[in-house]
């Protein structure tokens, strides 16, 4: 509010205060989706259809999407040490294999991401390739998609490129992967992507909306019935410092829950 320190530097005090570190693929920083613009040819951050809507979880972009998503909190019942749980999301916005996924042209995290895909690269369309197709995917397109982004994305422009010349496959389309596909507004130009993408995180509108998506996260709507208002519940499981592993006398369901944790991701510690 006053100003003396960045909308950045803020989000990575929280993450650590979270308990989220860089030393952990598990629980990485993650960092909010700013923008919903990824077609237009000059980025607009006077206008307010230019940003995402920061109150609501990724899941809730879009009112259709919304409602699915809690057409199935509600179709299922609550049961326990069960993995068919009440929950909004069975998936996590922030886990080992997207980080890895977003790193991948650079090591280490190249072969990070093949040792978790099982030693090799993912099919060519799945990999992360567009920044557009990336955010239409977990904002509107894919159930089973709902990641945030990472730090990096506001301040390293390397990760975007392909400078190691990994073969990463060829997509359906015929199209061969190397860098990453930047929306018209950054020309073609890692750098400028950065530096817009970070002007929008510092922009006047972020910075009036950053704590409803704080909350979503960290706060306050991040399990309970504010969670469930908020279309913001996870899988049980993913609810680390409220598992009690300790009580759960079936070897299957903990290490059941233990893999689904170390795959899946963990919600940050409420600050």
């Amino acid at each position: 509010q006053k100003r003396e320190i960045s909308n950045f530097d803020y989000l990575m005090y929280l993450n650590t205060l979270a308990g989220r570190s860089y030393n952990d693929y598990m629980q990485y920083p993650v960092f909010p989706w700013v923008l919903a613009d990824y077609h237009s040819e000059t980025l607009n951050l006077a206008n307010p259809h230019t940003f995402r809507d920061l109150s609501k979880p990724m899941g809730a972009q879009t009112v259709e999407r919304k409602h699915k998503f809690i057409q199935r909190f509600n179709d299922v019942e609550k049961s326990e040490g069960d993995l068919s749980a009440q929950c909004h999301y069975c998936t996590h916005y922030s886990s080992a294999i997207i980080v890895a996924s977003y790193l991948v042209r650079m090591e280490p995290f190249t072969q990070t991401f093949c040792s978790l895909q099982g030693g090799s690269f993912d099919v060519a369309d799945r990999m992360f390739h567009s920044v557009k197709s990336t955010w239409e995917s977990a904002s509107r397109d894919n159930m089973s998609d709902v990641r945030e982004l990472i730090p990096e994305f506001f301040y390293l422009p390397e990760f975007l490129t392909n400078a190691n010349h990994f073969e990463l496959g060829c997509m359906q389309d015929g199209t061969v992967l190397g860098d990453v596909q930047l929306p018209p507004w950054a020309d073609g130009d890692p750098h400028k992507f950065i530096l817009l993408h970070r002007q929008a995180l510092e922009s006047d509108y972020v910075s009036a909306h950053l704590h409803r998506w704080i909350d979503l996260i960290f706060g306050h709507k991040q399990h309970g019935s504010a969670a469930v208002e908020a279309v913001n519940t996870y899988h049980p499981y993913f609810y680390g410092d409220k598992m009690d592993l300790n009580n759960i006398k079936d070897p299957l369901i903990k290490s059941t829950i233990l893999g689904f944790i170390s795959n899946f991701g963990q919600i940050p510690k409420q600050v």
